[in-house]
This record gives structure tokens, sequence and C-alpha cells, in this order.
């Protein structure tokens, strides 16, 4: 099962607002239907309020996703919940892209706050 309590976060830096970009290209989940491996590539962006997420953590957090059946949709709307709760940011973006199987590739973008409109497209 997917475990938020792997997340760590430091202060952040800057009480002036800045953006923070991290991207994790060796995503793995399993597809609940097929048994499958499902590879993604997740794009985390936001705007920190008062801590910033601590990459190593992170890295494990989504390592902890690797065998666990579960939607491209779901996988996506989770992260970014259990990063809202753990961060509060000023918004956040998470953006998962799913390579293809079967000629059909997708992308999932779940937002929370106010994101720029500089950043909504992904």
């Amino acid at each position: 099962m997917p475990d938020p309590s792997l997340l760590e976060y430091f202060d952040s830096p800057s009480d002036e607002p800045f953006l923070i970009e991290h991207v994790n290209e060796e995503f793995t989940s399993v597809c609940p239907k097929t048994g499958h491996p499902d590879f993604g590539t997740i794009t985390f962006r936001y705007e920190p309020a008062a801590v910033c997420v601590e990459l190593k953590s992170l890295k494990l957090y989504c390592q902890s996703f690797r065998n666990e059946g579960i939607f491209y949709e779901a996988v996506t709307n989770r992260i970014r919940d259990d990063l809202q709760q753990g961060m509060s940011p000023r918004w956040l973006q998470v953006v998962t892209d799913w390579r293809g199987r079967g000629g059909i590739r997708s992308r999932i973008i779940a937002t929370s706050g106010d994101v720029p409109e500089c950043w909504r497209r992904g």
C-alpha cells in the first residue's frame, strides 16, 4: 500500500514565492485489471508555503506504489492529496504521463490551489 508516512519535509528556504519542479522518470505501479506493470513519468510542481518535500523521501514514497494495483487516475489524485496534506503548499500540480499500451497513452493532471496559468497545461 502506498505509504505517505515515508514523506519528509524541511523548512522552505525563502518566504518569497518560488517554483519547485521535480520529475520522476521511473514510476511504476500495476494495472488492477491485468496485473501488468504500468510505467510513467510524474512531474511535481508546487509553490511552497512553509515546507518543501525532501527528495529521497519522495523517491521512497513513489516506490511504495511499485506493487500496488491502482488506476492512473487514482495514482495521480492520491499523490496530490498526500502531498497537499503534508505540505499545504500555496498551489500544487501533479502530472502523470503513462507509457502507451495497446496504442493508448494517458496523461492525468491533478491540482490543488490556484495554479498559475503558465503551469496549468503541464
